[in-house]
């Protein structure tokens, strides 16, 4: 493991980003079906990907953890995002989210549940909190089977963007 890894699973590698990797972040966010479930539900530009590896640096430097790159472990491939962030509901508490994105071309091999459990069992054995949530978008059935797949319970609901959201918590 070199100093920029995160977390290591049989197939995937987590790492900290690299300042120059914003082209990577557009590249996995740059068609409809990469971003339907996301907010704004569109392509992301070259600036939002920009802002949200930002966004990832300050939070890896005020909360200890982020959105990390993941890689495959066989041959350091780029194949998505995954790690936790704050989110702050309307009452102003923050609490840690779980979340992934992979890239299209590696869908239904398995990557999101293999990191997304990982994750969680990382993020207790670090004490970053007592629990986290997820949330999907209500059509995105694939990543609410992940969720409850790694044990997370069912919650309820979020409103994101006008959304109503299906919502997770697990619990150490």
């Amino acid at each position: 493991m070199s100093d920029a890894t995160i977390l290591e699973t049989p197939r995937l590698v987590l790492t900290m980003w690299d300042k120059g990797d914003a082209e990577l972040i557009r590249q996995l966010h740059s068609t409809i079906e990469t971003t339907r479930y996301l907010s704004g539900a569109a392509p992301w530009t070259l600036e939002k990907a920009e802002e949200r590896l930002k966004s990832w640096f300050g939070e890896q430097a005020r909360d200890g953890v982020t959105k990390y790159k993941l890689l495959r472990r066989e041959d350091g491939r780029f194949i998505g995002r995954a790690g936790f962030s704050r989110f702050h509901e309307e009452d102003g508490r923050g609490e840690f989210e779980l979340g992934y994105s992979i890239w299209q071309n590696a869908w239904g091999n398995g990557y999101a549940t293999e990191i997304a459990d990982a994750l969680a069992q990382w993020f207790f054995r670090r004490g970053f909190a007592r629990q986290f949530i997820a949330f999907t978008h209500p059509e995105n059935s694939a990543s609410q089977r992940v969720l409850r797949k790694i044990g997370m319970q069912d919650h309820p609901p979020l409103t994101i963007d006008g959304i109503l959201c299906p919502t997770f918590r697990m619990a150490r």
